[in-house]
């Protein structure tokens, strides 16, 4: 599928790997709607685009608020072609750790944003993609996930958020499978670590360690690089039912 005159939602579309995305796709001419909880930062990125954006405060947890990202891509584009779905949130805790057991509520939260986010945009997506014209390969849509490399290699402290991210990934082929018979391919990227606010959050002693462990190139992904390849899973129709390691060859150490 090419990315001109094509319409994506994308999700966490206001900063980090989804602000990349939506800059990216727009160059390429595309239209994208930024769903994101950051209204002054979707505002702003979505003037910056002219035309060719629209901001939807989205809660991907909410039923409703994606239904309404949808609703808005058809309304100002005429419809809906792709998903990027970059979305998610950290969570560092330890199982025993110096003040009791992992709170549960927190592990259910990523839970909740990360892995249930994921598919309640899926399902809601799939459904208006599959009314979609299919094109002359029979695609009526593109979705691409974002799981992580902790879901195959998580750190200690990261039980709720490589459980998430596994989780995603363990989606990818089922629902790229059940969703072939309309023409819907389904990509996960596990990108490694990358230089976005998620990570900004760090330390710059732990943002340090988190670099020095990848092989190559030595430093933190480039958000562009990560939309440089979701703009390929979208152009390239036999990638499907894969999940992709965008990570310069880390494999993360225990801690």
């Amino acid at each position: 599928m090419e990315l001109a005159h094509r319409t994506f939602l994308i999700t966490g579309g206001a900063s980090g790997l989804g602000a990349a995305c939506s800059r990216r796709f727009t160059d390429e001419g595309a239209n994208v709607v930024l769903a994101d909880l950051n209204q002054a930062a979707g505002d702003a990125l979505a003037a910056s685009l002219n035309e060719q954006a629209r901001f939807v405060a989205t809660n991907v947890t909410d039923p409703d608020n994606v239904q309404s990202a949808i609703d808005a891509a058809r309304q100002h584009f005429g419809g809906l072609h792709g998903v990027v779905h970059c979305a998610g949130v950290l969570h560092a805790e330890r199982v025993v750790g110096k003040q009791g057991p992992h709170d549960l509520d927190a592990f259910r939260r990523v839970i909740e944003i990360n892995l249930i986010g994921t598919f309640n945009v899926i399902r809601l997506a799939a459904a208006a993609m599959a009314t979609n014209e299919p094109n002359a390969d029979g695609e009526r849509g593109v979705m691409v996930t974002t799981a992580s490399v902790a879901a195959f290699e998580g750190q200690i402290g990261q039980a709720a958020y490589s459980a998430s991210k596994a989780g995603v990934a363990g989606l990818t082929l089922p629902v790229a499978r059940e969703l072939a018979r309309f023409g819907i391919r389904v990509v996960s990227i596990a990108p490694g670590v990358f230089d976005t606010a998620m990570v900004g959050a760090l330390s710059p002693e732990q943002q340090e360690g988190l670099a020095s462990q990848v092989p190559f190139p030595p430093r933190l992904g480039k958000p562009e690089e990560f939309a440089r390849l979701a703009q390929h899973i979208i152009e390239n129709p036999m990638l499907n039912g894969a999940v992709i390691r965008l990570d310069g060859a880390l494999r993360m150490s225990a801690r």
